[in-house]
């Protein structure tokens, strides 16, 4: 065999409290694909970081091409080839896609005015966006780009750097189908050239597909390895968690009846003329499918009123609703687990105690004056619901592991009565543990009552979580399916704007 291109041997780091790694050794050959899973929490973000020459370790040995190293800084990661993918995208909005592939590397001209060669930037990524398949031009403003084409870019920018390493930290958590089978062969092109890649995934069947190994990573040490012959989605699993997982699918309690939220003829800001009548059921959890940009999201944005309502109707219990803003809809009993939590469902640097009570903040306000024990009280009770891991609801939301920030998020509305939740990819970047504990609580609110609409993107979650799917095509509903009609053949041709498989045969 031939000597690994990268090694980490004896690798330790502890933090005040928590031992993060414990004599993790792990190696990657010339042309393999390591898959790297285990759980949020496990310590593969720590391993990452000291790759990265982010983190330093406590203890251990990084070794490069037979050189061993006690740590790494940024700069040295860089030489020696070594380039990441993140999965919280690093791009700049108000740059344009070349501009970001190429940062920090940028063309120049002019001597020391160092003026910015533009046309050769975006003239170099145009090889690179084409080899990813992508439908964006070099020029195109980052900002008009969807969280998946803001993925396309980060990928781009690895490509660009001819690296001999890369580490790619849950690449298609935000990727279609399409797109995800087009990274894949990329994936299979890069090895063939003798590229090494370290993929880290909660996917788990990406990882069938592509990978030569398989190592998994569990409180913070090394729990195991599987060879090819070996990766199957069960094996994984009991690596990673030490047990089999039951299936995703819990049945209701009760069948869920009544039609909580009925939309009627609504138009949005992102499809004009084009109408959206569903029904969401007291008790049930309703999968929305579709393709990225089919107009999921911006139907959950109308009905959360971030965007304006363009015509038609919503109902809750009968009752005609109008919502204009997040606050209405919030006193109207309407909750958005938004798809990008960071972004938009947090605020990293604050505590769990102010993100949890934040959207509820009057309720705390005693002579304009927040009663600090009282926030804390609703806020310790959630995170024991919830069982969100964290030493303390004092501790900054930017410490928690993926599963742990999607459980805050949902800790601010479960104090507030909800009647209907809508969760816009509920697991993206999620391991499959918290994957599990997510649906209980979705289902557990279902059994209470509420209204569930799940955005999902994941085939596996739509078609193992649902009650019932409703499948998107071009800013409409182009269908719906009942569980005895569940396959990924009828989403697929629903969210392609052809009748499912069923009606044909009617």
């Amino acid at each position: 065999m031939a000597e690994p291109l990268l090694s980490l041997a004896g690798i330790s780091k502890s933090y005040p409290g928590v031992l993060a790694l414990d004599d993790v050794s792990i190696h990657v050959q010339p042309g393999e694909v390591l898959g790297l899973i285990g759980e949020n929490g496990a310590g593969k973000s720590t391993l990452m970081k000291i790759i990265g020459g982010l983190v330093e370790p406590d203890a251990g040995t990084i070794i490069i091409d037979g050189k061993p190293h006690a740590a790494m800084t940024v700069a040295s990661t860089a030489r020696a080839g070594i380039a990441f993918v993140h999965q919280e995208l690093n791009v700049l909005d108000n740059l344009d896609v070349a501009a970001n592939i190429f940062l920090g590397r940028e063309r120049l001209a002019g001597g020391p005015l160092r003026l910015t060669r533009n046309r050769a930037m975006h003239s170099e990524s145009l090889p690179l966006l084409a080899r990813l398949g992508a439908d964006f031009a070099p020029d195109a403003p980052v900002a008009s780009l969807s969280i998946a084409q803001r993925q396309m870019v980060e990928i781009a920018r690895a490509l660009s750097v001819d690296a001999r390493v890369i580490i790619m930290d849950e690449p298609t958590s935000s990727l279609t189908l399409t797109e995800t089978e087009r990274l894949l062969q990329v994936i299979a092109e890069l090895r063939a050239s003798g590229v090494s890649i370290i993929y880290i995934s909660h996917r788990l069947g990406e990882l069938k597909s592509c990978a030569d190994r398989v190592v998994c990573l569990r409180d913070g040490r090394v729990a195991g390895e599987l060879p090819r012959e070996q990766i199957e989605h069960g094996a994984m699993i009991r690596l990673m968690i030490g047990r089999d997982l039951r299936s995703l699918y819990i049945p209701p309690r009760t069948p869920p009846e009544g039609a909580l939220c009925e939309i009627k003829d609504l138009e949005t800001t992102s499809f004009p003329g084009r109408r959206i009548t569903l029904t969401v059921r007291r008790g049930e959890i309703l999968g929305l499918a579709g393709l990225v940009g089919s107009g999921r999201t911006s139907l959950a944005r109308t009905l959360f009123g971030i965007d304006p309502v363009q015509g038609g109707t919503v109902q809750l219990q009968g009752q005609p609703v109008r919502i204009t803003s997040p606050a209405q809809a919030i006193a109207q009993g309407v909750f958005l687990v938004p798809e990008d939590r960071k972004r938009e469902g947090l605020i990293l640097d604050m505590p769990l105690v102010e993100n949890i009570t934040l959207a509820s903040l009057r309720r705390y306000a005693r002579l304009l004056l927040i009663d600090r024990a009282a926030e804390g009280k609703v806020a310790r009770t959630q995170q024991v619901r919830l069982s969100i891991k964290t030493p303390s609801v004092a501790v900054n939301a930017a410490t928690l592991s993926g599963g742990n920030q999607q459980k805050v998020v949902l800790a601010k509305f479960l104090s507030m009565a909800p009647r209907l939740m809508i969760f816009d990819e509920p697991t993206r970047g999620i391991d499959v543990g918290a994957k599990g504990e997510i649906y209980m609580l979705m289902r557990g609110l279902a059994d209470e009552g509420v209204a569930i609409l799940m955005i999902s993107s994941d085939m596996e979650e739509v078609i193992g979580v649902s009650d019932r799917i409703a499948v998107m095509h071009d800013g409409e509903i182009s269908g719906t399916l009942d569980r005895p009609d569940f396959s990924e053949l009828n989403v697929l041709r629903l969210a392609i704007g052809q009748p499912a498989a069923r009606d044909e045969a009617a």
